[in-house]
């Protein structure tokens, strides 16, 4: 028995020895894109269903057929989730191409029979893949209208999901809503608008320069128009009064004239 003991013991500290070896010289590739092998993946998957499975059993699931609900939902879906998610006649996106655990195709998944464990994926996340918890923002009511949405969206064709994200009002799920959110080119659509608004923005400021410039003319114009031409004008007297101290400067000055007297002292006389 000791042996045994003593066996599992030096067993246990060899594997976790080669395990911290392992990690430490970087066996491991983190990479997005060098997938798990099959048993890693199968623990994964595993470990994640069960935790779902075991936090949303107690979960009370409401009325998912209200048409509000649904509406709501289809409009938050649609600015946030089909970017990863997808929607009827969206076969695939960068993220959903590039993401890893690939993230499941909710236009032909829905809520895979299982409403309540939707509604916790949503509120928590799941960590190490791209599904954010969005609890942190958003309120549960909201949530559920995803999951009343998801319950629908496998029946919708891409007409009938368009249609229905239309007439949702769009991105709204009672705080932490940014004007971010689009997937249907709305993007290219602000765009226009904020360059449309920036050139009539520009041709204002160039129209506004231009009377500007015009009541500047004009005020100019008027003041010389109204200045008399006299030469006591300050430039004209400054000219004046420039090139006279220059010929004064440039005339030769008179220098006085010595001679010496007997005595030995010289006498100046001033011209």
């Amino acid at each position: 028995m000791k042996r045994t003991l003593k066996t599992l013991t030096a067993a246990g500290a060899v594997a976790a020895i080669v395990g911290a070896g392992v990690v430490y010289f970087g066996v491991i590739n983190v990479g997005a894109d060098d997938p798990h092998s099959e048993p890693v993946y199968a623990l994964l998957s595993t470990a994640r269903d069960r935790s779902i499975a075991v936090r949303s059993r107690d979960i009370e699931v409401p009325d998912l057929s209200d048409e509000t609900l649904i509406r709501a939902g289809a409009g938050n879906y649609n600015s946030m989730c089909i970017g990863c998610h997808l929607a009827p006649g969206v076969a695939g996106t960068e993220l959903s191409n590039s993401l890893y655990p690939a993230p499941p195709n909710l236009s032909k998944l829905g809520v895979d029979g299982n409403p309540a464990a939707a509604f916790w994926i949503i509120k928590h996340g799941i960590k190490s893949t791209g599904m954010p918890a969005w609890g942190k923002s958003m309120a549960d009511p909201y949530i559920w209208g995803m999951v009343a949405f998801l319950k629908q969206l496998p029946t919708l064709n891409a007409e009938q999901y368009t249609a229905l994200a239309v007439s949702s009002g769009g991105h709204q799920h009672g705080g932490g809503e940014s004007k971010m959110h689009n997937h249907e080119g709305e993007h290219e659509g602000q765009k226009g608008a904020a360059s449309a608004h920036h050139d009539a923005g520009a041709a204002e400021e160039v129209a506004d320069a231009g009377d500007h410039h015009d009541e500047r003319n004009s005020a100019h114009a008027h003041e010389v128009a109204a200045a008399p031409f006299q030469d006591e004008s300050p430039e004209h007297a400054h000219s004046q009064g420039t090139e006279a101290s220059h010929d004064a400067s440039t005339t030769p000055v008179a220098q006085p004239q010595t001679h010496p007297h007997a005595d030995g002292k010289e006498h100046t006389h001033a011209k």
